[in-house]
Protein backbone atom coordinates (compact mmCIF):
# COMPACT_ATOMS: atom_id res chain seq x y z
CA UNK A 1 0.00 0.00 0.00
CA UNK A 2 2.65 2.76 0.70
CA UNK A 3 4.23 1.52 -2.63
CA UNK A 4 1.31 2.91 -4.06
CA UNK A 5 0.76 6.20 -2.41
CA UNK A 6 4.46 6.87 -3.34
CA UNK A 7 4.16 6.37 -6.74
CA UNK A 8 0.95 8.98 -7.33
CA UNK A 9 2.57 11.25 -5.54
CA UNK A 10 5.83 10.90 -7.77
CA UNK A 11 3.33 12.34 -11.22
CA UNK A 12 2.14 15.09 -9.11
CA UNK A 13 5.99 15.92 -8.20
CA UNK A 14 7.00 16.16 -11.12
CA UNK A 15 4.10 18.52 -12.34
CA UNK A 16 4.90 20.14 -9.84
CA UNK A 17 8.26 20.66 -10.13
CA UNK A 18 8.18 21.27 -13.67
CA UNK A 19 5.82 24.55 -13.55
CA UNK A 20 7.94 25.48 -10.88
CA UNK A 21 10.85 25.07 -13.37
CA UNK A 22 9.33 26.91 -15.96
CA UNK A 23 7.69 29.65 -13.90
CA UNK A 24 11.35 31.09 -12.74
CA UNK A 25 11.77 31.49 -16.45
CA UNK A 26 11.97 34.20 -18.49
CA UNK A 27 8.38 35.27 -19.62
CA UNK A 28 9.41 36.42 -23.54
CA UNK A 29 11.70 32.84 -23.78
CA UNK A 30 8.14 31.16 -21.67
CA UNK A 31 5.85 32.56 -24.91
CA UNK A 32 8.52 31.52 -27.50
CA UNK A 33 8.22 28.03 -26.38
CA UNK A 34 5.04 27.55 -26.17
CA UNK A 35 4.24 28.76 -29.64
CA UNK A 36 7.07 26.98 -30.93
CA UNK A 37 4.64 23.77 -30.60
CA UNK A 38 1.82 25.38 -32.13
CA UNK A 39 -0.50 28.68 -33.14
CA UNK A 40 -2.42 30.41 -30.56
CA UNK A 41 -5.17 32.26 -29.93
CA UNK A 42 -4.20 35.38 -27.21
CA UNK A 43 -6.94 34.18 -25.02
CA UNK A 44 -5.85 30.86 -25.15
CA UNK A 45 -2.06 31.27 -24.97
CA UNK A 46 -2.57 33.61 -21.49
CA UNK A 47 -4.55 30.51 -20.14
CA UNK A 48 -1.81 28.18 -20.57
CA UNK A 49 0.45 30.17 -19.48
CA UNK A 50 -1.44 30.70 -15.93
CA UNK A 51 -1.39 27.09 -15.75
CA UNK A 52 2.10 27.21 -15.11
CA UNK A 53 1.72 30.31 -13.25
CA UNK A 54 1.93 34.06 -14.28
CA UNK A 55 3.09 37.51 -12.52
CA UNK A 56 0.07 40.23 -13.49
CA UNK A 57 3.17 42.76 -14.64
CA UNK A 58 3.71 39.33 -16.88
CA UNK A 59 0.22 38.99 -17.83
CA UNK A 60 0.06 42.69 -19.50
CA UNK A 61 2.72 42.70 -21.05
CA UNK A 62 1.74 39.62 -23.61
CA UNK A 63 0.56 41.87 -26.05
CA UNK A 64 3.97 43.68 -26.37
CA UNK A 65 6.10 40.78 -26.10
CA UNK A 66 3.63 38.82 -29.37
CA UNK A 67 4.15 41.58 -30.97
CA UNK A 68 8.16 41.21 -30.92
CA UNK A 69 8.47 37.26 -31.04
CA UNK A 70 4.75 35.92 -33.48
CA UNK A 71 2.99 36.73 -36.84
CA UNK A 72 -0.50 37.67 -36.60
CA UNK A 73 -2.84 35.22 -38.67
CA UNK A 74 -5.71 37.64 -39.45
CA UNK A 75 -7.87 34.88 -40.95
CA UNK A 76 -8.24 33.28 -37.23
CA UNK A 77 -6.39 35.73 -34.65
CA UNK A 78 -3.27 33.33 -33.70
CA UNK A 79 -0.41 34.03 -33.74
CA UNK A 80 2.43 31.54 -34.90
CA UNK A 81 6.22 31.82 -34.17
CA UNK A 82 8.34 33.78 -35.94
CA UNK A 83 10.65 31.94 -37.91
CA UNK A 84 14.13 33.02 -37.17
CA UNK A 85 13.27 32.03 -33.48
CA UNK A 86 12.92 28.63 -33.80
CA UNK A 87 16.63 28.40 -33.75
CA UNK A 88 16.89 29.33 -30.33
CA UNK A 89 14.56 26.79 -28.96
CA UNK A 90 15.19 24.48 -26.29
CA UNK A 91 14.56 20.74 -27.13
CA UNK A 92 14.78 20.16 -23.19
CA UNK A 93 13.03 23.30 -22.14
CA UNK A 94 11.36 22.28 -18.89
CA UNK A 95 7.53 23.18 -19.66
CA UNK A 96 7.77 20.30 -22.58
CA UNK A 97 6.34 17.01 -21.67
CA UNK A 98 8.00 13.68 -23.74
CA UNK A 99 5.04 14.48 -26.33
CA UNK A 100 6.03 18.12 -27.16
CA UNK A 101 9.48 16.82 -27.27
CA UNK A 102 8.79 14.58 -30.00
CA UNK A 103 6.33 16.98 -31.40
CA UNK A 104 9.01 19.65 -31.46
CA UNK A 105 11.79 17.71 -33.15
CA UNK A 106 9.39 16.71 -36.15
CA UNK A 107 8.13 20.20 -36.42
CA UNK A 108 12.09 21.39 -36.00
CA UNK A 109 13.45 19.47 -38.65
CA UNK A 110 10.26 20.15 -41.13
CA UNK A 111 11.40 23.71 -40.54
CA UNK A 112 15.22 22.77 -41.32
CA UNK A 113 14.61 20.34 -44.16
CA UNK A 114 13.50 22.92 -47.33
CA UNK A 115 16.48 25.16 -46.17
CA UNK A 116 18.60 22.08 -46.36
CA UNK A 117 17.99 21.14 -49.34
CA UNK A 118 18.00 24.34 -50.75
CA UNK A 119 21.88 24.78 -49.56
CA UNK A 120 22.96 21.55 -51.34
CA UNK A 121 20.97 22.14 -54.28
CA UNK A 122 23.02 25.48 -54.67
CA UNK A 123 26.23 24.29 -53.56
CA UNK A 124 26.50 21.65 -56.25
CA UNK A 125 25.05 23.40 -59.12
CA UNK A 126 27.28 26.59 -58.61
CA UNK A 127 31.03 26.18 -56.80
CA UNK A 128 32.29 29.06 -54.18
CA UNK A 129 35.02 31.12 -55.51
CA UNK A 130 37.58 29.03 -53.05
CA UNK A 131 36.69 26.13 -55.68
CA UNK A 132 36.95 27.38 -58.79
CA UNK A 133 40.32 29.03 -57.91
CA UNK A 134 41.84 25.94 -56.08
CA UNK A 135 43.78 23.42 -58.37
CA UNK A 136 42.60 19.41 -58.68
CA UNK A 137 43.32 17.35 -55.65
CA UNK A 138 45.00 13.61 -57.16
Amino acid sequence: PEEKKTMTRKPADSERNRCIAVYRQPYKDRVIHLLALRDYKEPELLARLQRDGVRQKDKDSLGKILQQVANLNPKDNSFSLKEHLFQSIQNDWPGYTEIDRQNLKLILSRKSAPSQNATSTSQATSPGPAERAAPARP
